[in-house]
C-alpha cells in the first residue's frame, strides 16, 4: 500500500500542480519510520505531504533541471555536507533558521537554508577481546604508524567520509590532514571497499583492530534487522568515542534544506519545525538510531548503552563540511586513498 502511495504522490509531483494545503519532499533517506512521521504531521496540521524518494545524485540533478517547474518545497538527506554543496550551487533558500526551529537546533547543526533533524557521530569500533584504545585515542592517532595495518575505512568517494577529513581541515589545517591522510592509508588492513556495516563486520571477524563507522550502524545490526549473523557479529565489537579529550567526537547529520523555488515555503518551514519536536525526535531516534538533535530526548537504548555523556564536538559547525569537501576529496586522493 505504501508503494502505491508513493507512486501516486510521485506521479502527483510530476503532472499535477501546487497545492496550498501541502508539501512536497525530495528524500534521500529511505526509512518506512520516516514516512509514518509525516503521517503525523498530516494528522496535526491537516497539511498533506508528498514524498519523492531517490539517490541524493538523482534527485539533485532532477531539482536542477527542472528549475522554476520544480514544485519541491524540501530536500532531505543525510550528511551537512552534501546539504553544504547543495547550497553552494544556489539550491535552497533562506527560512530554515524559524524562531522554533532557533530556539530547539543548536546554531552549529544549521544554517538560515537548512536544519539538522538528527545527529549522527563517526567513531572508532574494536574488539574489547583483541585490543583496547587508550582513552585519550583521537582521531588524529589513525596515522600512527603504531597502527599499521590495523584500520578499515570506506572508500574516499564516502561523504561521511570526506566530512569527517574535512572537519581535521577545519580544524587541524590543510598541511597536517595532508600529512595524516597519508600515514591513514599506510595503515590501511585492506582497500577500503563496502559500506559502513563492513567495516564494523571486518574488526568482528578478526581482519583489522580498527573501523571507523557511524554509530546507528551497529544498532540496526543489533536490532536484528540485518539478520542473525550481523547481530552477532556487532556484539563482539564496541564503539569508542574519540577526541575526549580534545574538541570531541565528530558529529554530522541528516538535514532538511527548503528548496530555492518552493511554492510551499511556509508549510515547509512547519514540518521542519515539527521535525525537531520531542515528539518528532523520539520518533526519529528510536527508529533510525540517530542521535537527537535536540536537548531533553533520549536515543534509542540500543545506541544509549555505550554512553550518553560522551564529549560531542559542538565546536566545529557542520556547514564547514560542505566548505570543505572538494579540498578534502582531494588530500584523500593525493594520499592514494582508494
Amino acid at each position: 500500500m505504501k508503494k502505491i502511495i508513493m507512486i501516486l504522490a510521485y506521479l502527483g509531483l510530476i503532472f499535477g500542480t501546487a497545492n496550498a494545503n501541502e508539501v512536497n519532499i525530495f528524500s534521500a533517506r529511505h526509512y518506512d519510520s520516516d514516512v509514518q512521521l509525516y503521517e503525523k504531521f498530516t494528522a496535526k496540521t491537516g497539511i498533506k505531504v508528498n514524498v519523492v524518494l531517490g539517490k541524493d545524485k538523482a534527485l539533485q540533478k532532477r531539482i536542477k533541471a527542472e528549475g522554476k517547474d520544480c514544485i519541491g518545497d524540501l530536500y532531505i538527506t543525510a550528511d551537512a555536507g552534501r546539504l553544504g554543496a547543495f547550497q553552494s550551487e544556489g539550491m535552497f533558500q533562506r527560512g530554515a533558521s524559524s524562531s522554533g526551529i532557533k530556539k530547539a537546533v543548536s546554531s552549529n547543526f544549521r544554517t538560515a537554508y537548512w536544519t539538522g533533524i538528527a545527529k549522527r557521530a563517526r567513531v572508532i569500533y574494536y574488539n574489547p577481546s583483541k585490543t583496547t584504545p587508550r582513552s585519550d585515542m583521537r582521531y588524529e592517532d589513525l596515522a600512527n604508524p603504531l597502527y599499521k595495518g590495523k584500520v578499515v575505512i570506506r572508500k574516499s568517494n564516502n561523504v561521511y567520509n570526506q566530512s569527517l577529513v574535512a572537519s581535521l581541515i577545519q580544524n587541524n589545517g590543510s598541511k597536517k590532514t595532508s600529512e595524516w591522510a597519508k600515514g591513514i592509508v599506510s595503515n590501511f588492513a585492506r582497500t577500503p571497499k563496502g559500506n559502513d556495516r563492513a567495516q564494523i563486520l571486518a574488526v568482528a571477524a578478526g581482519e583489522a583492530d580498527y573501523a571507523v563507522a557511524n554509530t546507528y550502524y551497529v544498532a540496526l545490526m543489533l536490532s536484528g534487522k540485518k539478520g542473525p549473523e550481523q547481530q552477532a557479529a556487532a556484539k563482539k565489537v564496541t564503539p569508542f568515542f574519540p577526541n575526549q579529550e580534545g574538541r570531541g567526537t565528530h558529529m554530522n547529520i541528516s538535514g532538511g534544506g527548503i528548496l530555492k523555488y518552493a511554492p510551499n515555503k511556509k508549510n515547509a518551514i512547519k514540518l521542519l519545525e515539527f521535525l525537531v519536536t520531542p515528539e518528532a525526535q523520539k520518533h526519529i531516534v528510536n527508529n533510525t538510531f540517530e542521535y537527537p538533535i535536540i536537548s531533553g530526548v533520549e536515543p534509542s537504548p540500543l545506541i544509549a548503552q555505550f554512553g550518553l555523556g560522551f564529549k560531542q564536538d559542538l565546536k566545529t559547525k557542520v556547514s564547514s563540511y560542505g566548505k570543505r569537501q572538494a579540498e578534502a576529496l582531494k588530500i584523500m586522493t593525493e594520499a592514494g586513498w582508494k
